[in-house]
């Protein structure tokens, strides 16, 4: 069983914990893009009925990782190219005016926080554990947005990273599509200095760098059940 299934098991099953623990599985790329979410299957898979586990298929759709089509029901949602170009132009735009702002506010407990997710990252990456570190990598980004106190911007930002997960699982051309060891050292560095122009301007050529190092032309698809995908 994986990691993401695994913890939401042993925990009583609600909408909100299967939402999560399949938010995590298709940010590891568990679940790849396309996958058909069978209600039936997915209510075996976690003990509880179709109507708890329409719940959390809905609280996914809200935050457009999963398609829910009438008489075609659920699936992970597979950006086009086009999508994937505009996720990463809006992050582009958004997040370097955030990191400045996070540079602003930012307290020593902020920094060990994201010091905390870049190790484990690192740690993912070591473990041959690329999904992993792309979740891990995600958190990083919506943190900072949390530190700059941009409730609004902050939960665009989190759909974004949520999209970006997609786009790098369809899209994969290079590891450098996970973030870098050095960008991030360097942000919380510029964050950890309170130096604004640096975080904006790190942010911006990180997040430039991300986008290229994706390959918008051929798909990677692949093809798993979903009894695979949550059971392997």
């Amino acid at each position: 069983m994986t990691r993401s299934t695994d913890s939401a098991l042993k925990r009583p099953a609600t909408s909100e914990s299967i939402a999560h623990a399949l938010s995590l599985a298709i940010h590891e790329h568990k679940i790849a893009p396309g996958t058909k979410l069978v209600e039936d299957e997915l209510a075996d898979i976690y003990g509880v009925s179709r109507t708890v586990i329409r719940a959390a298929l809905q609280n996914l759709s809200h935050v457009k990782l999963v398609v829910i089509r009438r008489n075609k029901g659920a699936s992970v949602a597979s950006p086009s190219t086009t999508e994937a170009h505009e996720v990463f132009e809006a992050r582009e735009l958004l997040e370097p005016r955030t990191a400045r702002s996070a540079a602003m506010r930012a307290t020593r407990s902020d920094i060990k926080r994201l010091e905390r997710h870049m190790s484990d990252e690192h740690a993912a990456l070591e473990a041959s554990d690329p999904g992993r570190a792309l979740y891990l990598s995600g958190l990083f980004h919506t943190e900072i947005a949390r530190i700059a106190n941009q409730t609004t911007i902050a939960g665009f930002i989190e759909t974004l990273v949520a999209r970006s997960s997609l786009i790098i699982a369809l899209y994969w051309r290079r590891e450098s599509a996970l973030c870098e060891k050095h960008a991030h050292h360097a942000l919380v560095q510029a964050l950890a200095d309170k130096n604004a122009d640096a975080a904006e301007d790190l942010m911006r050529s990180h997040l430039v760098d991300l986008h290229s190092a994706l390959y918008l032309r051929e798909r990677n698809d692949r093809t798993l059940s979903l009894k695979d995908a949550l059971t392997q």
